[in-house]
């Protein structure tokens, strides 16, 4: 999609957020993986930088003249004749803005993003970055945390990988599935100060999976994560 498109890649767009206090929704986490999709399993997110006020990743319009060449992005992120491949096409032949690689750019800056709300408890960001579904499961995580009066301290070390493993596009509503590696530091303190998850001085390896969706009709550039699930 054209980079005024990632604009808001609201994802954009979400993950390390439930790092760490969704295990499940964002991921695993080597040696202390939970079962997915439990939003009430306690755990927290890194910290990430901040976006605008806006809560939008503005990227750079792609120009004209890349149309023509376009489909050699899919090209490069997929095999041709491959399904990944001819989804990628088909998802660019419907919506012309799209671009596969600005796309994980943006996806890279959302994720950031999705972590730092979670971790603050940002919920009027995250409220426009996630869908209702997913929003539900890291509000009702950032409730129970704040119940119990814990306090994340993490750092975001990196994203080692993401890439598009799926793409489709069903009537007018456009979905990419990703996986996303990344690394980060995490402990979780009570109310006492006493360490109950995490480990301050160990980097983790998060391994996830993230489905972000987009009405193509609609001219809000805006994407919204609507599924996560634990890489098995």
């Amino acid at each position: 999609m054209g980079f005024s498109d990632f604009i808001t890649l609201f994802f954009l767009v979400a993950a390390v957020l439930i790092f760490f206090q969704l295990r499940s929704v964002l991921g695993r986490r080597t040696g202390n993986e939970k079962p997915p999709f439990d939003p009430y399993s306690p755990r927290d997110a890194v910290k990430g930088p901040v976006a605008d006020d806006n809560k939008v990743v503005t990227l750079p319009k792609r120009s004209e003249g890349d149309d023509e060449n376009r489909f050699a992005e899919a090209d490069a992120l997929a095999p041709v004749d491959t399904p990944l491949n001819a989804s990628l096409r088909e998802v660019m032949t419907r919506d012309p803005s799209f671009g596969p690689k600005e796309f994980l750019n943006g996806a890279r800056m959302a994720y950031e993003m999705i972590v730092m709300g979670f971790a603050d408890g940002d919920r009027k960001t995250l409220k426009n970055l996630l869908s209702k579904e997913v929003f539900d499961g890291f509000e009702a995580a950032i409730s129970e945390r704040e119940g119990r009066g814990e306090v994340v301290k993490s750092t975001f070390v990196g994203i080692e990988k993401a890439d598009i493993t799926q793409a489709s596009v069903r009537d007018s509503e456009v979905q990419i599935t990703l996986r996303i590696v990344s690394q980060l530091i995490s402990a979780t303190y009570d109310k006492d100060g006493k360490l109950v998850d995490g480990d301050p001085d160990a980097v983790a390896e998060v391994d996830d999976i993230w489905t972000f969706s987009r009405d193509i009709r609609s001219r809000d550039p805006n994407w919204k994560l609507i599924a996560t699930e634990s890489e098995q």
